[in-house]
């Protein structure tokens, strides 16, 4: 990409967005189109078609999408598949009718089967059932998935799906409902340590083990894939499948190759915080997919891997939590 290129950003005041728009500046590009909800509601699809019309990006990053833990996959399933398939069809037509020259389609790691071989390997894609708490999110990524595939095919477009594994770090969404599990954790705990408890309740019997990456380090991994001379971008999409008989759709997995236990994450999150209680495991709480560590093969073999350490990221993290509370006061006062 020229450093003049013009690319649209979708959803960068978001975790996922405002790491790649962080990394994009950061890396020398000076035309960045973004628009907030409020100037443009990416569920309208006129507008989002007019939009496209008057912006002319030649490049598109959709990281937009309605997110959540368990609790709020659980309770808006409804919200959860409503939002992110318009969304996703109104950005990647719009792309398509515009003429981008390369999308780049932000999902998640719960596309992938519950009971799926680990490390999660991309053709694993649609070979088993879901997990039930995150299905309708999940499926609506996979549709987007198979709409980059699909226009790829028919127009011949160059849209790649990446599916990178849990994210946290700066800008990450807090809230005590409806918050990931290092965000809500590193809540819990300060709020414990503030208030002097003399325990933590963690969802959960601790044992699922899960791959966390900084979301500096997946935005770097996007910029990467995005910036890709086309003899080693066209590659990564994938083929016709009706032709081939094999099934290769333009996915790649972004994570760092190694995960955790929902107890040692607990434990870690602990000691950066510097809370002194002790922690309760809730068994009567959902658990989740049992294990969701990706093979990264395919991101490893393109020339990226991932750089931090999580109880480095975990300490960025946390300072960023910091500074959002130590904001939120001072607009208070």
């Amino acid at each position: 990409m020229e450093k003049e290129a013009r690319i649209f950003v979708a959803g960068h005041r978001g975790l996922v967005g405002s790491a790649i728009v962080r990394c994009l500046e950061a890396q020398g590009y000076t035309n960045l189109i973004k628009r907030t909800h409020a100037e443009l509601d990416l569920l309208d699809c006129a507008r989002v078609q007019e939009f496209f019309e008057e912006a002319k990006p030649e490049y598109v990053v959709l990281a937009a999408a309605k997110v959540g833990g368990i609790h709020a996959n659980s309770t808006y399933p409804a919200d959860f598949i409503y939002a992110n398939l318009a969304i996703q069809q109104n950005v990647i037509h719009g792309a398509y009718r515009h003429g981008v020259k390369r999308l780049l389609f932000l999902g998640s790691s719960c596309i992938y089967p519950r009971e799926t071989p680990q490390p999660m390997r991309e053709e694993y894609l649609l070979t088993g059932p879901l997990e039930p708490t995150n299905r309708p999110y999940a499926l609506a990524k996979i549709a987007g998935i198979e709409m980059c595939w699909s226009y790829n095919r028919q127009y011949g477009t160059h849209y790649l799906a990446v599916m990178p594994t849990n994210l946290y770090g700066p800008g990450d969404n807090y809230h005590p409902e409806n918050s990931h599990v290092i965000p809500a954790l590193i809540r819990r705990f300060h709020g414990a340590k503030q208030r002097a408890d003399s325990s933590v309740v963690v969802w959960g019997s601790g044992t699922p083990r899960r791959e966390f990456l900084y979301s500096d380090d997946m935005a770097e991994a996007c910029c990467f894939l995005l910036g890709l001379p086309d003899e080693r971008y066209e590659p990564l999409l994938g083929g016709d499948d009706t032709k081939t008989g094999r099934f290769e759709p333009p996915l790649v997995n972004i994570g760092v190759g190694s995960d955790i236990s929902i107890k040692d994450l607990a434990q870690l999150i602990q000691r950066v915080v510097r809370y002194e209680g002790r922690i309760e495991f809730d068994a009567s709480k959902p658990d989740g997919t049992p294990r969701k560590l990706l093979d990264v093969t395919r991101l490893s073999q393109a020339g990226w891997t991932a750089k931090t350490v999580l109880e480095s990221g975990l300490k960025s993290a946390y300072a960023d939590y910091l500074r959002l509370e130590s904001t939120q006061k001072n607009t208070v006062m």
